[in-house]
């Protein structure tokens, strides 16, 4: 049941702030690029 209160109060929070709803979309994409830009840029040495 705790799981449905805390959805409802983002739900809530989002309807009072709109913007909101774009910030984490952008986040969530800025993340997702720098972890694919990380990913690529570590190198793997095989063998001694």
């Amino acid at each position: 049941m705790a799981m449905s209160q805390s959805e409802s109060e983002m739900e809530a929070f989002l309807e009072e702030h709109p913007k909101m709803i774009g910030v984490l979309f952008t986040l969530l994409v800025l993340l997702t690029q720098v972890g694919a830009a990380s990913a690529s840029y570590s190198s793997v040495t095989f063998g001694p």
